[in-house]
Protein backbone atom coordinates (compact mmCIF):
# COMPACT_ATOMS: atom_id res chain seq x y z
CA UNK A 1 0.00 0.00 0.00
CA UNK A 2 0.99 3.64 0.16
CA UNK A 3 2.70 4.00 3.16
CA UNK A 4 0.12 6.27 4.27
CA UNK A 5 0.47 8.01 8.00
CA UNK A 6 -1.44 5.35 9.70
CA UNK A 7 1.01 2.84 8.67
CA UNK A 8 3.86 4.88 8.94
CA UNK A 9 3.53 5.45 12.40
CA UNK A 10 3.65 2.07 13.15
CA UNK A 11 6.55 1.84 11.14
CA UNK A 12 8.29 4.84 12.97
CA UNK A 13 7.58 3.15 16.51
CA UNK A 14 9.14 -0.01 15.48
CA UNK A 15 12.11 1.88 14.44
CA UNK A 16 12.83 4.18 17.53
CA UNK A 17 12.14 0.80 19.72
CA UNK A 18 15.40 -1.13 17.03
CA UNK A 19 17.03 1.88 16.37
CA UNK A 20 16.47 4.29 19.14
CA UNK A 21 20.59 4.97 20.73
CA UNK A 22 22.35 3.02 17.57
CA UNK A 23 25.54 5.04 16.38
CA UNK A 24 25.76 5.84 12.72
CA UNK A 25 28.54 3.22 10.77
CA UNK A 26 28.24 3.79 6.93
CA UNK A 27 25.99 5.55 4.85
CA UNK A 28 25.63 4.69 0.82
CA UNK A 29 23.07 5.96 -2.35
CA UNK A 30 22.45 3.16 -3.92
CA UNK A 31 20.33 4.62 -6.44
CA UNK A 32 18.79 8.01 -7.35
CA UNK A 33 16.07 7.84 -4.99
CA UNK A 34 17.15 5.85 -2.17
CA UNK A 35 19.45 6.26 0.70
CA UNK A 36 20.48 3.84 3.10
CA UNK A 37 22.28 4.40 6.63
CA UNK A 38 24.00 1.36 8.77
CA UNK A 39 23.69 1.89 12.25
CA UNK A 40 25.13 -0.74 14.63
CA UNK A 41 21.53 -0.79 17.51
CA UNK A 42 20.69 -3.78 19.53
CA UNK A 43 24.28 -5.43 19.08
CA UNK A 44 24.08 -5.88 15.88
CA UNK A 45 24.51 -3.37 12.54
CA UNK A 46 21.04 -3.04 10.97
CA UNK A 47 20.02 -1.24 7.75
CA UNK A 48 17.74 1.43 7.61
CA UNK A 49 15.91 2.18 3.90
CA UNK A 50 14.65 5.91 2.55
CA UNK A 51 13.31 5.31 -0.61
CA UNK A 52 11.76 7.99 -2.61
CA UNK A 53 10.91 6.53 -5.52
CA UNK A 54 7.38 7.35 -7.04
CA UNK A 55 6.24 3.82 -6.61
CA UNK A 56 8.21 1.95 -3.85
CA UNK A 57 8.72 5.04 -1.38
CA UNK A 58 9.10 3.86 2.16
CA UNK A 59 10.99 4.42 5.19
CA UNK A 60 11.71 0.64 6.33
CA UNK A 61 14.55 -1.40 7.97
CA UNK A 62 15.68 -4.29 5.88
CA UNK A 63 18.02 -7.42 5.14
CA UNK A 64 18.64 -6.86 1.67
CA UNK A 65 22.16 -6.60 1.13
CA UNK A 66 22.60 -3.63 -1.33
CA UNK A 67 25.07 -2.10 -3.83
CA UNK A 68 27.04 1.35 -3.45
CA UNK A 69 28.09 2.87 -6.40
CA UNK A 70 31.72 3.44 -7.35
CA UNK A 71 31.84 7.50 -6.53
CA UNK A 72 28.71 8.51 -4.00
CA UNK A 73 26.55 11.24 -4.96
CA UNK A 74 26.20 14.70 -3.49
CA UNK A 75 23.38 13.87 -1.20
CA UNK A 76 25.31 11.03 0.06
CA UNK A 77 28.18 12.66 1.08
CA UNK A 78 26.47 15.21 2.53
CA UNK A 79 24.74 12.77 5.14
CA UNK A 80 27.92 11.05 5.27
CA UNK A 81 29.85 14.72 6.37
CA UNK A 82 27.02 15.25 9.12
CA UNK A 83 25.87 12.49 10.20
CA UNK A 84 28.62 9.70 10.34
CA UNK A 85 28.99 8.79 13.89
CA UNK A 86 26.21 10.47 15.08
CA UNK A 87 23.70 8.88 17.62
CA UNK A 88 19.88 8.24 16.39
CA UNK A 89 18.56 9.84 19.83
CA UNK A 90 14.59 8.88 18.61
CA UNK A 91 12.10 8.29 15.51
CA UNK A 92 9.00 9.67 15.29
CA UNK A 93 5.59 10.50 13.00
CA UNK A 94 5.60 14.57 12.45
CA UNK A 95 2.35 14.85 13.36
CA UNK A 96 -0.12 12.43 11.76
CA UNK A 97 1.43 13.27 8.21
CA UNK A 98 3.10 10.95 5.87
CA UNK A 99 6.52 12.66 7.39
CA UNK A 100 8.78 10.50 9.51
CA UNK A 101 11.69 12.70 11.50
CA UNK A 102 15.17 10.79 12.24
CA UNK A 103 16.74 13.11 15.13
CA UNK A 104 20.59 12.57 15.33
CA UNK A 105 23.09 13.14 18.48
CA UNK A 106 26.14 15.04 16.38
CA UNK A 107 28.87 15.07 18.85
CA UNK A 108 32.24 15.57 17.59
CA UNK A 109 35.43 16.56 19.06
CA UNK A 110 34.88 19.96 19.61
CA UNK A 111 31.18 20.04 18.24
CA UNK A 112 27.58 19.30 19.07
CA UNK A 113 24.50 19.55 17.03
CA UNK A 114 20.87 18.11 16.97
CA UNK A 115 20.20 17.40 13.37
CA UNK A 116 17.08 15.96 11.87
CA UNK A 117 16.48 13.87 8.83
CA UNK A 118 13.14 14.28 7.58
CA UNK A 119 11.62 11.45 5.28
CA UNK A 120 8.96 12.67 3.19
CA UNK A 121 7.17 9.41 2.01
CA UNK A 122 4.73 10.73 -0.48
CA UNK A 123 4.67 8.95 -3.46
CA UNK A 124 5.95 10.86 -6.27
CA UNK A 125 6.56 13.88 -4.11
CA UNK A 126 9.20 12.04 -1.37
CA UNK A 127 12.34 13.48 -0.49
CA UNK A 128 14.83 13.20 2.13
CA UNK A 129 15.49 16.63 3.59
CA UNK A 130 18.35 17.30 6.35
CA UNK A 131 17.98 20.22 8.54
CA UNK A 132 19.97 21.67 11.82
CA UNK A 133 17.94 24.07 13.73
CA UNK A 134 14.88 24.14 11.20
CA UNK A 135 17.21 25.07 8.57
CA UNK A 136 17.73 23.10 5.59
CA UNK A 137 21.50 21.57 5.28
CA UNK A 138 20.43 19.73 1.94
CA UNK A 139 17.91 17.65 0.09
CA UNK A 140 17.95 14.79 -2.33
CA UNK A 141 15.60 16.36 -4.31
CA UNK A 142 16.15 20.59 -4.54
CA UNK A 143 13.83 22.92 -5.71
CA UNK A 144 14.16 26.74 -5.57
CA UNK A 145 10.99 29.59 -5.62
CA UNK A 146 11.82 29.63 -9.20
CA UNK A 147 10.52 26.28 -9.35
CA UNK A 148 7.86 26.52 -6.78
CA UNK A 149 6.15 29.59 -4.91
CA UNK A 150 4.97 27.38 -2.78
CA UNK A 151 7.43 25.63 -1.13
CA UNK A 152 11.52 26.20 -1.83
CA UNK A 153 13.94 23.10 -0.32
CA UNK A 154 17.28 24.25 -0.76
CA UNK A 155 20.18 24.85 1.72
CA UNK A 156 20.07 27.91 3.83
CA UNK A 157 16.01 28.45 4.07
CA UNK A 158 14.00 27.40 6.83
CA UNK A 159 12.46 24.00 6.45
CA UNK A 160 8.74 23.55 6.33
CA UNK A 161 6.19 20.70 5.73
CA UNK A 162 4.24 20.42 2.94
CA UNK A 163 0.96 22.06 3.29
CA UNK A 164 -1.97 20.07 4.58
CA UNK A 165 -4.54 18.92 2.74
CA UNK A 166 -7.82 19.67 3.12
CA UNK A 167 -8.52 17.25 4.95
CA UNK A 168 -9.49 16.42 8.95
CA UNK A 169 -6.81 14.82 11.25
CA UNK A 170 -8.68 11.78 12.36
CA UNK A 171 -6.98 12.57 15.58
CA UNK A 172 -8.50 15.73 16.11
CA UNK A 173 -11.93 14.73 17.41
CA UNK A 174 -13.39 18.25 16.65
CA UNK A 175 -12.63 18.50 13.24
CA UNK A 176 -13.47 14.85 12.43
CA UNK A 177 -16.63 14.86 14.18
CA UNK A 178 -17.58 17.79 11.75
CA UNK A 179 -16.41 16.41 8.86
CA UNK A 180 -18.86 12.91 9.67
CA UNK A 181 -21.50 14.85 10.48
CA UNK A 182 -21.66 15.66 6.89
CA UNK A 183 -21.89 12.40 5.44
CA UNK A 184 -25.09 11.61 3.50
CA UNK A 185 -24.46 8.13 3.11
CA UNK A 186 -22.98 6.03 0.66
CA UNK A 187 -19.47 4.48 0.41
CA UNK A 188 -18.27 4.63 4.17
CA UNK A 189 -14.58 3.91 2.97
CA UNK A 190 -14.25 6.13 0.01
CA UNK A 191 -15.97 8.84 2.46
CA UNK A 192 -12.66 7.91 4.79
CA UNK A 193 -10.67 8.75 1.73
CA UNK A 194 -11.81 11.42 0.83
CA UNK A 195 -12.43 13.46 4.26
CA UNK A 196 -9.88 12.33 6.81
CA UNK A 197 -5.96 13.14 5.87
CA UNK A 198 -3.29 10.49 6.62
CA UNK A 199 -5.48 7.27 5.34
CA UNK A 200 -4.98 5.37 2.27
CA UNK A 201 -7.97 3.87 0.57
CA UNK A 202 -6.71 0.36 1.62
CA UNK A 203 -6.71 1.53 5.46
CA UNK A 204 -9.85 3.18 4.74
CA UNK A 205 -11.33 0.05 4.07
CA UNK A 206 -9.94 -1.38 7.08
CA UNK A 207 -11.35 0.83 9.51
CA UNK A 208 -14.41 0.23 7.93
CA UNK A 209 -14.81 -3.07 8.19
CA UNK A 210 -13.14 -3.13 11.70
CA UNK A 211 -16.09 -0.38 12.74
CA UNK A 212 -18.82 -2.83 10.64
CA UNK A 213 -19.66 0.19 8.25
CA UNK A 214 -19.87 -0.60 4.16
CA UNK A 215 -22.33 1.43 2.54
CA UNK A 216 -24.14 3.28 5.49
CA UNK A 217 -26.56 5.82 6.47
CA UNK A 218 -25.56 9.16 7.76
CA UNK A 219 -24.25 9.35 10.72
CA UNK A 220 -25.90 12.20 11.96
CA UNK A 221 -25.84 12.82 15.98
CA UNK A 222 -23.49 9.62 16.06
CA UNK A 223 -20.48 11.12 14.28
CA UNK A 224 -18.68 12.27 17.79
CA UNK A 225 -19.21 8.93 19.03
CA UNK A 226 -17.54 7.47 15.51
CA UNK A 227 -14.76 9.97 15.53
CA UNK A 228 -13.39 8.86 19.01
CA UNK A 229 -13.53 5.29 17.31
CA UNK A 230 -11.61 6.28 14.74
CA UNK A 231 -9.08 8.21 16.95
CA UNK A 232 -8.85 5.44 18.56
CA UNK A 233 -7.95 2.67 15.56
CA UNK A 234 -5.56 5.40 14.19
CA UNK A 235 -3.60 5.68 17.68
CA UNK A 236 -4.03 2.06 18.43
CA UNK A 237 -0.60 -0.02 18.89
CA UNK A 238 -1.50 -3.45 17.87
CA UNK A 239 -0.84 -4.38 14.62
CA UNK A 240 -0.94 -8.54 12.98
CA UNK A 241 1.09 -7.49 9.89
CA UNK A 242 0.63 -9.53 6.69
CA UNK A 243 1.81 -9.49 2.99
CA UNK A 244 -1.19 -9.64 0.58
CA UNK A 245 -0.21 -12.14 -2.78
CA UNK A 246 -2.21 -12.07 -5.57
CA UNK A 247 -1.44 -15.14 -8.37
CA UNK A 248 1.54 -15.83 -6.18
CA UNK A 249 3.35 -12.42 -6.31
CA UNK A 250 3.69 -9.62 -3.75
CA UNK A 251 0.61 -7.20 -4.10
CA UNK A 252 0.57 -5.29 -0.78
CA UNK A 253 1.34 -5.07 2.58
CA UNK A 254 -0.86 -4.60 5.65
CA UNK A 255 -1.01 -3.45 9.42
CA UNK A 256 -3.57 -5.78 10.18
CA UNK A 257 -5.06 -7.99 7.87
CA UNK A 258 -5.71 -11.47 5.99
CA UNK A 259 -2.12 -12.96 4.16
CA UNK A 260 0.75 -13.90 4.58
CA UNK A 261 2.21 -13.02 8.71
CA UNK A 262 5.38 -11.58 9.55
CA UNK A 263 6.61 -10.41 13.02
CA UNK A 264 6.76 -6.51 11.77
CA UNK A 265 4.97 -4.04 10.25
CA UNK A 266 8.66 -3.32 8.84
CA UNK A 267 9.35 -7.00 7.76
CA UNK A 268 6.19 -6.92 5.85
CA UNK A 269 7.01 -3.58 3.92
CA UNK A 270 10.35 -5.31 3.34
CA UNK A 271 9.16 -8.57 1.95
CA UNK A 272 6.79 -6.78 -0.05
CA UNK A 273 9.07 -3.94 -1.53
CA UNK A 274 12.31 -6.22 -1.97
CA UNK A 275 10.09 -8.53 -3.95
CA UNK A 276 8.44 -5.89 -6.54
CA UNK A 277 11.32 -3.99 -6.86
CA UNK A 278 13.20 -6.91 -7.78
CA UNK A 279 10.38 -8.12 -9.93
CA UNK A 280 10.27 -4.82 -11.70
CA UNK A 281 14.97 -4.70 -12.06
CA UNK A 282 14.19 -8.42 -13.61
CA UNK A 283 11.53 -6.98 -16.10
CA UNK A 284 13.56 -3.64 -16.92
CA UNK A 285 16.42 -5.80 -17.62
CA UNK A 286 15.32 -8.38 -19.83
CA UNK A 287 13.51 -5.91 -21.68
CA UNK A 288 16.49 -4.06 -22.41
CA UNK A 289 18.73 -7.19 -23.26
CA UNK A 290 15.66 -7.90 -25.93
CA UNK A 291 15.11 -4.61 -27.40
CA UNK A 292 19.36 -5.11 -28.01
CA UNK A 293 18.44 -8.46 -29.55
CA UNK A 294 15.53 -7.35 -31.22
CA UNK A 295 17.81 -4.18 -32.82
CA UNK A 296 20.60 -6.72 -33.93
CA UNK A 297 18.08 -9.33 -34.81
CA UNK A 298 16.63 -6.57 -37.29
CA UNK A 299 19.94 -5.35 -38.73
CA UNK A 300 21.05 -8.74 -39.47
CA UNK A 301 17.75 -9.82 -41.19
CA UNK A 302 18.51 -6.37 -43.27
CA UNK A 303 22.13 -7.97 -44.32
CA UNK A 304 20.61 -10.94 -45.25
CA UNK A 305 18.01 -9.54 -47.42
CA UNK A 306 20.28 -7.46 -49.05
CA UNK A 307 22.82 -10.47 -49.71
CA UNK A 308 19.57 -12.71 -50.63
CA UNK A 309 18.38 -10.30 -53.39
CA UNK A 310 21.99 -10.23 -54.85
CA UNK A 311 21.83 -13.89 -55.16
CA UNK A 312 18.87 -13.71 -56.73
CA UNK A 313 20.11 -10.74 -59.37
CA UNK A 314 22.92 -13.66 -60.65
CA UNK A 315 19.99 -16.27 -60.74
CA UNK A 316 20.53 -15.69 -64.80
CA UNK A 317 24.29 -16.72 -64.34
CA UNK A 318 24.00 -20.10 -65.97
CA UNK A 319 22.05 -18.37 -69.15
CA UNK A 320 24.57 -15.87 -69.91
CA UNK A 321 27.30 -18.31 -70.07
CA UNK A 322 25.36 -20.31 -72.22
CA UNK A 323 24.06 -17.44 -74.63
CA UNK A 324 27.86 -16.29 -74.88
CA UNK A 325 28.72 -20.38 -75.79
CA UNK A 326 25.62 -20.19 -78.54
CA UNK A 327 26.99 -17.06 -80.08
CA UNK A 328 30.43 -17.87 -80.49
CA UNK A 329 29.22 -21.36 -82.22
CA UNK A 330 26.95 -19.94 -84.29
CA UNK A 331 29.61 -16.71 -84.48
CA UNK A 332 29.46 -16.90 -88.48
CA UNK A 333 25.68 -16.90 -88.91
CA UNK A 334 25.34 -13.50 -87.34
CA UNK A 335 25.46 -10.30 -89.07
CA UNK A 336 26.88 -7.66 -88.02
CA UNK A 337 23.98 -5.13 -86.17
CA UNK A 338 21.81 -7.77 -86.00
CA UNK A 339 19.17 -7.29 -82.87
CA UNK A 340 19.18 -11.13 -82.01
CA UNK A 341 20.35 -14.37 -82.89
CA UNK A 342 18.24 -17.86 -83.37
CA UNK A 343 20.21 -20.54 -82.33
CA UNK A 344 19.53 -24.11 -81.28
CA UNK A 345 20.35 -25.08 -77.59
CA UNK A 346 22.56 -27.90 -77.60
CA UNK A 347 22.53 -27.62 -73.62
CA UNK A 348 18.76 -28.28 -74.05
CA UNK A 349 17.90 -31.99 -73.68
CA UNK A 350 15.47 -31.19 -76.26
CA UNK A 351 17.70 -29.29 -78.55
CA UNK A 352 15.14 -26.50 -78.47
CA UNK A 353 16.05 -23.13 -80.20
CA UNK A 354 16.32 -19.92 -78.48
CA UNK A 355 16.80 -16.54 -78.99
CA UNK A 356 19.18 -14.23 -77.80
CA UNK A 357 19.14 -10.46 -77.48
CA UNK A 358 21.75 -8.78 -79.00
CA UNK A 359 23.66 -5.16 -79.09
CA UNK A 360 23.40 -4.04 -82.69
CA UNK A 361 26.16 -1.69 -81.86
CA UNK A 362 28.33 -4.34 -80.73
CA UNK A 363 30.21 -7.35 -83.15
CA UNK A 364 28.94 -10.66 -82.65
CA UNK A 365 32.26 -11.36 -80.70
CA UNK A 366 32.03 -8.41 -78.72
CA UNK A 367 28.02 -9.72 -78.05
CA UNK A 368 29.62 -13.04 -76.60
CA UNK A 369 32.44 -11.27 -74.78
CA UNK A 370 29.60 -9.53 -73.42
CA UNK A 371 28.05 -12.50 -71.82
CA UNK A 372 30.99 -14.28 -70.79
CA UNK A 373 31.81 -11.18 -68.85
CA UNK A 374 27.93 -11.09 -67.24
CA UNK A 375 28.98 -14.54 -66.34
CA UNK A 376 32.40 -14.24 -64.45
CA UNK A 377 30.77 -10.87 -62.45
CA UNK A 378 27.94 -12.66 -61.17
CA UNK A 379 30.24 -16.18 -60.76
CA UNK A 380 32.52 -13.80 -58.66
CA UNK A 381 29.64 -11.91 -56.95
CA UNK A 382 27.96 -15.49 -55.55
CA UNK A 383 31.69 -17.00 -54.44
CA UNK A 384 31.88 -13.62 -52.34
CA UNK A 385 28.08 -13.82 -51.03
CA UNK A 386 28.66 -17.15 -50.00
CA UNK A 387 30.99 -17.24 -46.88
CA UNK A 388 29.07 -13.72 -46.04
CA UNK A 389 25.14 -15.80 -45.94
CA UNK A 390 26.81 -18.00 -43.96
CA UNK A 391 28.02 -15.86 -41.64
CA UNK A 392 24.68 -13.60 -41.66
CA UNK A 393 22.55 -16.69 -41.01
CA UNK A 394 24.82 -18.50 -38.27
CA UNK A 395 24.24 -14.74 -36.80
CA UNK A 396 21.01 -14.74 -36.94
CA UNK A 397 20.44 -18.31 -35.61
CA UNK A 398 22.87 -17.06 -33.09
CA UNK A 399 20.30 -13.93 -32.18
CA UNK A 400 17.66 -16.14 -32.12
CA UNK A 401 18.89 -18.51 -29.27
CA UNK A 402 19.46 -15.82 -27.49
CA UNK A 403 15.79 -14.24 -27.67
CA UNK A 404 15.09 -17.92 -26.94
CA UNK A 405 16.88 -18.28 -24.01
CA UNK A 406 16.12 -15.04 -22.48
CA UNK A 407 12.15 -15.69 -22.96
CA UNK A 408 12.83 -18.82 -20.57
CA UNK A 409 14.56 -16.46 -18.19
CA UNK A 410 12.71 -16.52 -14.66
CA UNK A 411 14.66 -14.40 -12.35
CA UNK A 412 17.77 -12.14 -12.91
CA UNK A 413 20.17 -15.15 -12.13
CA UNK A 414 18.84 -16.25 -15.68
CA UNK A 415 19.40 -12.89 -16.77
CA UNK A 416 23.15 -12.62 -15.19
CA UNK A 417 25.24 -14.80 -17.76
CA UNK A 418 23.71 -13.46 -21.10
CA UNK A 419 24.52 -9.99 -20.03
CA UNK A 420 28.11 -11.18 -19.78
CA UNK A 421 27.66 -13.26 -23.04
CA UNK A 422 25.99 -10.04 -24.78
CA UNK A 423 29.39 -8.34 -22.92
CA UNK A 424 31.86 -10.97 -24.74
CA UNK A 425 29.86 -10.19 -27.85
CA UNK A 426 30.59 -6.57 -28.00
CA UNK A 427 27.15 -5.40 -27.93
CA UNK A 428 27.56 -4.01 -24.19
CA UNK A 429 29.87 -2.08 -22.84
CA UNK A 430 32.90 -4.06 -20.60
CA UNK A 431 32.30 -4.00 -17.47
CA UNK A 432 34.88 -1.81 -15.52
CA UNK A 433 38.09 -3.96 -14.60
CA UNK A 434 38.18 -3.50 -10.62
CA UNK A 435 34.79 -4.52 -10.80
CA UNK A 436 34.15 -8.22 -9.98
CA UNK A 437 32.68 -10.63 -12.21
CA UNK A 438 29.45 -12.01 -11.13
CA UNK A 439 30.24 -15.86 -9.96
CA UNK A 440 28.77 -18.36 -12.37
CA UNK A 441 24.69 -18.93 -11.77
CA UNK A 442 23.76 -22.34 -10.80
CA UNK A 443 22.19 -24.59 -13.48
CA UNK A 444 18.26 -25.97 -13.33
CA UNK A 445 18.79 -29.27 -11.03
CA UNK A 446 16.36 -32.19 -11.15
CA UNK A 447 16.77 -35.33 -9.03
CA UNK A 448 14.46 -38.12 -10.50
CA UNK A 449 15.04 -41.84 -9.84
CA UNK A 450 18.43 -41.38 -7.86
CA UNK A 451 19.79 -39.59 -11.07
CA UNK A 452 20.91 -35.63 -11.59
CA UNK A 453 19.87 -33.82 -14.27
CA UNK A 454 20.92 -30.34 -15.00
CA UNK A 455 19.67 -27.50 -18.01
CA UNK A 456 21.76 -24.52 -18.94
CA UNK A 457 19.61 -21.52 -18.36
CA UNK A 458 21.33 -20.06 -21.50
CA UNK A 459 23.97 -20.62 -24.02
CA UNK A 460 27.15 -19.83 -21.67
CA UNK A 461 25.87 -22.27 -19.37
CA UNK A 462 25.63 -24.29 -22.19
CA UNK A 463 28.98 -24.50 -23.07
CA UNK A 464 29.86 -24.62 -19.62
CA UNK A 465 27.81 -27.90 -18.88
CA UNK A 466 29.05 -29.46 -21.62
CA UNK A 467 32.62 -28.90 -20.61
CA UNK A 468 31.72 -30.88 -17.12
CA UNK A 469 30.06 -33.63 -18.45
CA UNK A 470 31.69 -37.32 -18.39
CA UNK A 471 31.86 -38.57 -21.81
CA UNK A 472 28.98 -41.15 -20.80
CA UNK A 473 26.61 -39.05 -19.30
CA UNK A 474 23.65 -38.23 -21.60
CA UNK A 475 23.00 -35.02 -23.80
CA UNK A 476 19.92 -34.03 -24.77
CA UNK A 477 18.88 -31.41 -26.74
CA UNK A 478 15.17 -30.39 -28.85
CA UNK A 479 15.33 -30.93 -33.03
CA UNK A 480 15.16 -27.88 -35.40
CA UNK A 481 14.18 -25.62 -32.04
CA UNK A 482 16.01 -24.08 -29.75
CA UNK A 483 16.59 -25.18 -26.06
CA UNK A 484 18.52 -25.53 -23.27
CA UNK A 485 21.61 -28.17 -23.10
CA UNK A 486 20.06 -31.23 -20.72
CA UNK A 487 22.30 -33.49 -19.33
CA UNK A 488 22.01 -36.89 -17.54
CA UNK A 489 24.35 -37.37 -15.04
CA UNK A 490 24.69 -41.10 -15.42
CA UNK A 491 27.76 -42.00 -12.45
CA UNK A 492 28.81 -44.43 -15.23
CA UNK A 493 25.44 -46.03 -14.97
CA UNK A 494 23.27 -46.84 -17.65
CA UNK A 495 20.35 -44.37 -18.07
CA UNK A 496 16.71 -45.92 -17.06
CA UNK A 497 13.96 -45.11 -20.21
CA UNK A 498 12.06 -43.03 -17.12
CA UNK A 499 14.68 -40.82 -16.52
CA UNK A 500 15.69 -40.47 -20.21
CA UNK A 501 12.05 -39.78 -20.80
CA UNK A 502 11.87 -36.70 -17.50
CA UNK A 503 15.08 -35.48 -19.27
CA UNK A 504 13.51 -35.12 -22.61
CA UNK A 505 10.41 -33.57 -20.97
CA UNK A 506 12.66 -31.14 -19.14
CA UNK A 507 14.37 -30.23 -21.92
CA UNK A 508 11.31 -29.65 -24.77
CA UNK A 509 9.87 -27.43 -21.47
CA UNK A 510 12.63 -25.26 -21.63
CA UNK A 511 12.68 -24.77 -25.65
CA UNK A 512 10.77 -22.71 -28.25
CA UNK A 513 8.61 -25.37 -28.38
CA UNK A 514 7.33 -25.77 -24.91
CA UNK A 515 3.36 -24.84 -25.73
CA UNK A 516 3.56 -28.01 -28.17
CA UNK A 517 2.89 -31.99 -28.13
CA UNK A 518 5.02 -34.47 -29.45
CA UNK A 519 8.37 -32.32 -29.75
CA UNK A 520 11.51 -34.23 -31.21
CA UNK A 521 14.39 -34.31 -28.82
CA UNK A 522 17.32 -35.69 -29.80
CA UNK A 523 19.32 -37.55 -27.10
CA UNK A 524 23.55 -39.18 -27.09
CA UNK A 525 25.92 -39.32 -25.31
CA UNK A 526 28.16 -36.52 -24.44
CA UNK A 527 31.40 -38.30 -26.42
CA UNK A 528 29.14 -37.70 -29.60
CA UNK A 529 28.49 -33.68 -29.19
CA UNK A 530 31.74 -31.65 -30.36
CA UNK A 531 31.65 -28.15 -30.58
CA UNK A 532 33.51 -26.46 -33.13
CA UNK A 533 36.50 -24.74 -33.20
CA UNK A 534 35.61 -21.10 -32.98
CA UNK A 535 31.55 -21.55 -33.22
CA UNK A 536 29.26 -18.77 -30.90
CA UNK A 537 28.32 -19.76 -27.12
CA UNK A 538 25.92 -22.69 -27.67
CA UNK A 539 26.62 -24.05 -31.10
CA UNK A 540 27.52 -27.95 -31.19
CA UNK A 541 27.70 -30.68 -33.73
CA UNK A 542 26.72 -34.21 -32.06
CA UNK A 543 26.23 -37.92 -34.01
CA UNK A 544 25.18 -41.31 -32.82
CA UNK A 545 21.88 -39.75 -31.67
CA UNK A 546 18.52 -40.94 -31.13
CA UNK A 547 15.12 -39.23 -30.64
CA UNK A 548 12.11 -39.39 -28.67
CA UNK A 549 8.95 -37.53 -29.12
CA UNK A 550 7.66 -36.31 -26.07
CA UNK A 551 5.39 -34.10 -24.40
CA UNK A 552 7.21 -30.55 -22.49
CA UNK A 553 6.65 -30.96 -18.77
CA UNK A 554 8.96 -28.61 -16.19
CA UNK A 555 8.85 -31.59 -13.74
CA UNK A 556 8.92 -28.71 -10.46
CA UNK A 557 8.17 -31.60 -8.22
CA UNK A 558 11.61 -33.37 -9.45
CA UNK A 559 13.31 -29.50 -9.11
CA UNK A 560 16.25 -28.87 -6.43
Amino acid sequence: MPQDAFTLRHIARELDAALAGGKVNKIIQPSRDEADILLYAGGKTRQLVLNTHATFARACLSVQKRTAPDVAPNFCMLLRKHLTGATLVSVRLLGFERIVAFEFDCTGEFTHAVRVLYAEIMGKYSNLILTENGIILGALKVSSLQESYKRALFPGVRYAPPAPQDKADPTDLAATAARLAAFGGGDAAEFFFANLAGLALPTCRLLARELSLGRAEPFGANAPALAEKIRVFVLSDESAPVLERAGGKAKDFHVRGEGERFASVNEAADACYTERERERDFADKKRRLENLLAARRKKEEKKLGILLERERACADMEQNRIRGELITANIYAVAKGAEGLEAVNYYDPEARTVRIPLDKSLTPAQNAQQYYKKYNKQKRTLAAIAPQKAEALADLDYTHSMLASLARAESTVDLAEAEEELRAEGLLPPLPRKKAANAPAPYRIFRVDGFTIAAGRNNVQNDRLLRECAPNDVWLHTQKYHSSHVVVRSGGKAVPDSVLLAAAEICAWFSDAQAGSKVPVDHCERRFVKKPPKAKAGFVVYTDFRTVLVTPDRHAGEEV
